[in-house]
């Protein structure tokens, strides 16, 4: 058996680490994995292990020899001789091997075994309180203060009562809390529905609470149960649809005036999701608390507030929105930072609903303004393309209805490249053939990209305006270098030369053509390439 290297032990004890976070014992692809992995290695299945410089490899046999490296800086970037994609069974059996030579294979096993056992327990446990709470709380009648004092005392039972949760333990516990306040719910459908919204807002605000309170990070909260919070978001997004199909019975009126004066913690408690609970408080005053004179006593209260988070800033925004104080609405908007550009959106989109044409355009052109910023904060070219697909689908009905073509031009124009595909179709469907070209030379494609029967067209309106494309073309082709570029490069030479005959403007090409065979005198293969093609004389 090969001893360890002294130089790999304590990368060994990193790798085992990041392993417990790659693997989830709660996924039964992982599970499985780890089994086979288990019975390679106890098998002892694993042979020629080497130390080679900083790389470690070994084969496995199995069905047929693998062959595996191991980097234990960046275990997930290991690589194995078969099929399997990412981090395979062959790649486990060589870790295990290493790991048994200093540690205890087992406890690694029992460790990463641990947090589906501890949620397992913690899911029994729960379901075990909530019975019992069950059996002396029967039906909640309706009164806000005894609702909300319920939903206090099955929390802390169920989340807090024991122990600290782990933040993998926290999502088993939280369904076992929704399942049972959602029992207690009253049996009128009207009063059920309202039961349901307060819980749900409870809800939100205990946990994001209690995730501050643990000291769970970012990365641990999206990682075991962000998904419960847009859960609670979108079910109050429907409550409150179905609570407005009917108006209101006035026994109603103390309860929402209270949950008003509980809305105001989704700005205030310092967690991360900033959007998300912004989010959620603007959708409750948009559509639940519709009292003129609460948004003024609201906007004061927030005000008053000494420190002022970002979801503090879009709640007072969101108010004055609502109160029809455009001016007050856009100075917030309006500021430098693109902080505030994503919340612009709903704005966008209510106003659009309502057919608010005149009121719209002040916000879409300080939308507009923002968007090209705002587009930068992010490297993800795929999520940028998805958001400026619905950006254009938002604003597209009020520059139509408002006759503001210019405005989604501009838009268009600001979020290149993501938005190529619309804007070359509206400048070719318009016959803005000089913007199209220079759409397609600030996109850097090459002309034969482009489609054949776009190229003819133009061609037959003004030829002169491919002459940059083609001119273009050449260039990137000889750049490339290569037989093949270079016969590319002559290919496109020739249209050149048919489209300076055609402008009747060959004294243009001959001057073009000496100063390119000039430039490039010392390419030899470029300039045969230039004789085979009969642009020069041989």
């Amino acid at each position: 058996m090969s001893t360890i290297p002294e130089r790999f032990q304590e990368p060994l004890q990193f790798a085992a680490k990041a392993l417990m976070d790659l693997l989830r014992a709660e996924v039964p692809e992982d599970e499985r994995l780890v089994q086979k992995g288990l019975i390679l290695f106890r098998q002892g299945l694993v042979y020629q292990l080497r130390f080679e410089g900083d790389q470690i490899t070994a084969t496995v046999q199995d069905v047929t020899p693998a062959k595996v490296r191991l980097d234990l800086d960046f275990i997930h970037l290991s690589e194995c001789s078969c099929p399997a994609d990412g981090f395979c069974r062959h790649q486990l059996a060589v870790f295990l091997q290493l790991l048994s030579q200093t540690n205890s294979v087992s406890a690694w096993v029992e460790e990463w075994r641990k947090p589906l056992k501890e949620k397992k327990v913690a899911k029994e446990l729960g379901i075990q309180k909530a019975k019992d709470l069950l059996m002396v709380a029967g039906r909640q009648q309706p009164n806000y203060d005894r609702w909300m004092a319920s939903f206090n005392e099955s929390f802390h039972t169920i989340m807090e009562e024991n122990s600290t949760p782990k933040p993998y333990v926290i999502s088993e516990l939280y369904k076992v809390f929704t399942r049972r306040w959602k029992a207690t719910a009253p049996f009128e459908q009207e009063w059920k529905l309202l039961y349901l919204l307060v819980g749900h807002v409870f809800t939100f605000n205990k946990m994001m609470e209690f995730s501050v309170r643990l000291g769970h990070s970012t990365e641990m909260v999206k990682r075991y149960y962000v998904q419960h919070f847009y859960e609670m978001t979108d079910d109050i997004s429907d409550i409150i649809d179905k609570l407005s199909v009917h108006s209101l019975p006035f026994a109603f009126d103390e309860f929402i005036e209270k949950l008003k004066e509980d809305s105001s913690d989704l700005l205030t408690t310092p967690f991360d999701l900033e959007y998300e609970r912004a989010q959620l408080y603007r959708l409750l005053w948009t559509k639940f608390f519709k009292k003129k004179e609460w948004y003024a006593e609201e906007i004061k209260k927030l005000r008053n507030i000494e420190e002022k988070n970002f979801p503090i800033i879009v709640g007072i925004t969101h108010l004055y929105f609502l109160q029809r104080d455009d001016e007050m609405t856009l100075q917030f908007l309006n500021v430098p930072d693109e902080q505030m550009t994503p919340y612009i959106l709903y704005w966008i989109e209510r106003l659009s609903l309502q057919k608010e044409w005149k009121r719209m355009g002040p916000y879409v052109e300080a939308y507009i303004k923002k968007l090209s910023g705002y587009l930068a904060l992010s490297t993800n070219y795929y999520e940028k393309l998805s958001y400026v697909r619905h950006v254009m689908k938002m604003i597209q009905p009020f520059c139509s209805e408002a006759n503001r073509q210019d405005l989604y031009e501009k838009a268009l124009i600001e979020t290149l490249p993501y938005s190529y595909s619309d804007y070359e179709i509206m400048l070719f469907d318009n016959q803005a053939f000089d913007k199209w070209t220079d759409l397609q030379a600030f996109m850097d494609y090459d002309i034969e990209m482009l489609h054949t029967n776009r190229l003819k067209t133009i061609e037959k309106v003004d030829p002169s305006l491919l002459l940059p494309l083609y001119h273009q073309s050449v260039q990137h082709h000889i750049a490339q270098k290569g037989r093949d570029h270079y016969r590319e490069a002559v290919r496109q030479m020739k249209k050149l030369r048919t489209l300076y005959k055609k402008l009747k403007q060959q004294d243009e090409w001959e001057f073009y053509l000496e100063a390119l065979l000039e430039k490039t005198k010392r390419l030899r293969a470029f300039q045969e390439e230039c004789k085979r093609g009969k642009l020069i004389d041989a």
